[in-house]
């Protein structure tokens, strides 16, 4: 397959990087640093403006994993911007260009997250859920597939990939909580008592190479584990593979001054079912979280 991938130098675009590589898909990554895609996902090359792949060239799938990092800083007015730009109005480049093209990619899969529902205490969530948009991440999310959908207007089949955290050594969420951990300083987030979904990076990658390859596949799904944990349970969970205590608590109250609307990534309550993923006949590798932290800190 030929495949163009945005957000291709992050986390999860060098592991699907790596994985087709293997099976020698033919990739393209859109980079404001295309000089480093090679090294960085496998091969793949690198470009800086989409003109720049031939126009004679017949891509299979688009991949829109692009967005700057989200819980690095408060959002403040001019993150929000940035925030809003590098996926908003990014995707709809993404779609103006693939419109302004003689054949569309047969599909588009567009990056989403979990934090489209909002906060939503003990209320079961799937993907029919209706997003809650009283913050601006939810907001943000909404924006962000209404400009993946309208490629479905050139005839392309699109997947809204709403993802929850990512679990990996290498970076991310549990990157960061490694090296407290480890101190004996984890500890639960406000209560505890907030639902908390996650994903293995393993089944993230396996997810969306499903998804490109189902062709009845269409829509939301969400990219979660089967079993959604409380904030309380992954701090033991972790705590206990790390052999290490979680006596530690950060007030709710500490959190909301410090982050301000930010703190609803760390307290707002998801529990969230990927119930359109499992319809699509996916099976996870690491559906439990014990057992998939164990894998990922083996070797960490």
């Amino acid at each position: 397959m030929r495949i163009l991938l945005t957000g291709g130098t992050g986390l999860i675009g060098q592991a699907l990087c790596k994985h087709w590589a293997a099976q020698r898909h033919e990739l393209w990554v859109w980079s404001r640093t295309p000089e480093q895609v090679a090294a960085l996902c496998s091969g793949a090359k690198g470009i800086s403006q989409l003109d720049e792949i031939d126009p004679s060239i017949q891509l299979d799938a688009v991949i829109n994993l692009a967005g700057a990092p989200i819980a690095d800083r408060p959002w403040t007015a001019s993150r929000r911007q940035q925030l809003w730009t590098s996926r908003v109005d990014l995707t709809r480049d993404l779609v103006n260009w693939m419109r302004q093209s003689a054949t569309p990619p047969r599909v588009l899969l567009s990056g989403s997250a979990i934090g489209i529902y909002g906060d939503c205490g003990e209320d079961l969530l799937t993907e029919n859920s209706t997003p809650s948009k009283t913050d601006f991440g939810s907001q943000l999310c909404v924006a962000w597939e209404e400009e993946a959908q309208a490629a479905k207007q050139l005839g392309v089949r699109v997947i809204l990939l709403r993802t929850a955290p990512v679990l990996t050594a290498q970076g991310g969420m549990l990157k960061k909580l490694l090296f407290p951990y480890r101190l004996g300083l984890g500890g639960r987030l406000g209560n505890g008592q907030q639902w908390m979904p996650w994903i293995h990076l393993d089944d993230q990658v396996s997810l969306i190479d499903h998804l490109l390859h189902n062709d009845q596949a269409h829509g939301p799904f969400n990219a979660c584990a089967p079993q959604p944990v409380r904030n309380i349970d992954f701090v033991k969970t972790l705590g206990k593979t790390l052999h290490r205590p979680t006596f530690f608590a950060t007030p709710a109250l500490l959190l909301r001054l410090i982050l301000g609307e930010m703190s609803v990534l760390l307290l707002g309550s998801q529990r969230l079912i990927p119930k359109r993923t499992e319809e699509a006949g996916f099976v996870w590798q690491h559906p439990n979280l014990d057992e998939a932290l164990k894998h990922l800190l083996r070797k960490a």
